[in-house]
């Protein structure tokens, strides 16, 4: 069975102009810790960033392909199944795993996990989510509680949101259906730090200083 893993990257971002490939302060790009990590994960045949611009090479370590994609796909309006699907037709699987360089702090075993169920065919797709037990509110009204019995939080039932950083599926789905989550999905339940997500200058900011207080933690240790 293939498993492939890729990374999409755009260079025309418009909420952070080239968050991709923005350096923490030691001089490190933002996509250089998710490659390193999938370099690391058991159980992958191939890596790849697939960017429509030729430049991102330089940035990628041993290891890892360079494939072009269309720059059609790189419009304000293109959804991502539009691009799972292209990487689909272009390079042939049994198993994708859907990467983010926006998500910096996915950890390998996270990624393992989520490939040894798929593969295993007891579920047909694998994707991060963030556990949150809070009281949440809708127009206006309690969503998960009752304000005249307001229980522990630790109590409330537990409500699952995807942090987009992470998405296993079998190609039947993305090639017949066009969906990167099926009907038997497993959810891999991730720590806050994991489920970091970079789109905005502020998250830029929480991630460099994730990633400066946990290389100064490595030093320290050496």
């Amino acid at each position: 069975m293939k498993v492939v893993a890729f990374v999409p990257i755009k260079l025309n971002n418009e909420r952070l102009p080239g968050k991709n490939i923005k350096r923490f302060d030691d001089g490190t790009p933002l996509i250089a810790c998710i490659l390193d990590t999938l370099l690391n994960v058991n159980g992958l045949d191939e890596i790849y960033v697939y960017c429509s611009n030729p430049g991102i090479e330089e940035y990628l370590p041993a290891g890892v392909k360079f494939l072009r994609r269309s720059p059609s796909l790189d419009q304000s309006s293109t959804k991502i199944n539009e691009v799972l699907s292209s990487f689909a037709k272009d390079v042939p699987a049994d198993v994708y795993v859907l990467a983010h360089a926006t998500a910096p702090f996915v950890k390998a075993k996270s990624i393992e996990v989520g490939i040894e169920k798929v593969v295993s065919s007891k579920h047909d797709s694998a994707f991060t989510v963030l556990r949150l037990q809070e009281f949440m509110w809708k127009d206006g009204k309690p969503l998960n509680y009752q304000l005249d019995s307001v229980p522990r939080t630790q109590d409330l039932d537990p409500i699952h949101t995807e942090t987009t950083g992470l998405y296993i599926y079998t190609s039947e789905l993305i090639n017949e259906r066009n969906i990167r989550i099926g009907e038997s999905p497993y959810l891999i339940e991730i720590s806050k730090i994991e489920s970091t997500d970079v789109n905005e200058p502020i998250d830029f900011d929480i991630a460099n200083a994730i990633y400066s207080k946990r290389l100064n933690s490595l030093e320290e240790n050496e």
